[in-house]
């Protein structure tokens, strides 16, 4: 059963021919022993030779990889989060050692430490060195997998920001410990998940610490607990997933309809400094420095107009010509911005510069050359 759900869940969320596989076999000193490992790059790694790119590490990786991966792939296509690496390690025939933890203070053990280890002093090291990774690291484990990559949140300044435990077989202190760090922590994102149907003991047990976890008064903690109807301890990998990045990247993604009509269209302060905050909030939070979206300029700049805030436009319209100097966006803010403020001459000026660039979205040169004829009519020029 087991394995009939994992060849599904690979099936309906591996993209063939666009992002696959490497296989690698990498030598552990650790472990005196070679570890499988299965990378997905994103789909323009080789043609962006100056992007980095998150890392997410997948354990189980015998059938939590193609999952995460194929969800990663599917996500960044649509802009919904940052193209990312993703590294699956296989562990088929040596899971409960490696996460192995002893009896008394139940911390990693024998195989178990000398596995976290390896993750932290070796498999990073190297991943870093061979890949152009960024900042922002993503760990994702299943049951006995899902309670080990706790670990890594303990340490005082964690390798990982991200932790995606789905449906963890918790050891005794786990959940006290977890609820100790959470309580104190920043810039750290932690999803958990389990299901109507599955285990009792780990259900249970998962529902408890919510409760505990969502009490925490921390401003800065990034917690998301989900509890799927209907579900196995097997089946809620499917639905958890894609539903973790969207919570770890909500940030990222652009604009929404929603966002456009509850929080930027009523907005009192500058939608311009709004947009700007945006992107400058989600640099520090996944260290990724990125061009704004021609999506997001069009959501703020039909809010200026909407409300007639045309002062906005000239910090909008300069904005647009550093981002994408290459497209007419900026110099149209530019026009309509002089256009409004009884400045004719600037701003068939600006749409004639616009004019001789790329068109974009609704923008094109006739509809450009349409507004310098226009202020030439009304003006007799």
């Amino acid at each position: 059963m087991k394995k009939s759900v994992t060849l599904i869940i690979a099936c309906l969320f591996t993209f063939s021919g666009y992002s696959q596989a490497i296989y690698e076999s990498f030598r552990s000193i650790k472990l005196d022993q070679n570890r499988e490992l299965k990378i997905q790059l994103p789909r323009n790694y080789k043609k962006n030779e100056d992007k980095i790119y998150p890392l997410i590490i997948v354990l189980d990786g015998d059938y939590l990889f193609e999952p995460v991966a194929g969800n990663v792939d599917y996500f960044s296509y649509w802009e919904d989060m940052p193209e990312s690496i993703v590294v699956g390690l296989n562990q088929r025939k040596t899971r409960q050692e490696d996460c192995q933890y002893d009896t008394a203070e139940f911390l990693p053990e024998l195989k178990g430490a000398e596995f976290f280890e390896f993750i932290g002093q070796e498999l990073i090291p190297y991943l870093d060195q061979t890949y152009r990774t960024a900042q922002l690291k993503i760990i994702v484990g299943h049951d006995y997998t899902a309670n080990f990559i706790n670990y890594f949140l303990f340490k005082d300044n964690p390798i990982f920001q991200g932790y995606i435990s789905l449906s963890p077989e918790l050891a005794p202190p786990m959940g006290e410990r977890i609820e100790s760090k959470l309580a104190g922590s920043s810039d750290i994102w932690y999803y958990l998940a389990t299901a109507t149907n599955d285990a009792d003991n780990i259900k249970n047990d998962l529902i408890a610490l919510d409760e505990k976890l969502s009490a925490i008064e921390n401003p800065e903690m990034n917690y998301f607990f989900d509890n799927f109807e209907e579900s196995s301890h097997y089946t809620l990998v499917g639905k958890a997933i894609p539903h973790a990045l969207e919570n770890i990247f909500e940030m990222y993604r652009p604009i929404s309809k929603k966002t456009y009509k509850e929080v930027i269209l009523p907005l009192e302060t500058s939608p311009y400094e709004y947009l700007v905050d945006i992107y400058r909030t989600t640099e520090k939070l996944y260290g990724i420095k990125r061009k704004i979206r021609i999506n997001d300029f069009i959501a703020v700049s039909t809010a200026i107009e909407k409300n007639e805030n045309w002062a906005e436009l000239e910090p909008l319209g300069k904005l647009a010509i550093k981002e994408h100097s290459d497209l007419m966006l900026g110099y149209y803010y530019l026009g309509m911005f002089y256009e409004q403020t009884g400045e004719p001459k600037k701003a068939m000026r600006a749409y004639e510069s616009g004019f001789q660039l790329a068109e974009v979205a609704f923008l094109t040169k006739d509809y450009m050359l349409d507004k310098v004829n226009k202020i030439k009519e009304d003006f007799g020029w």
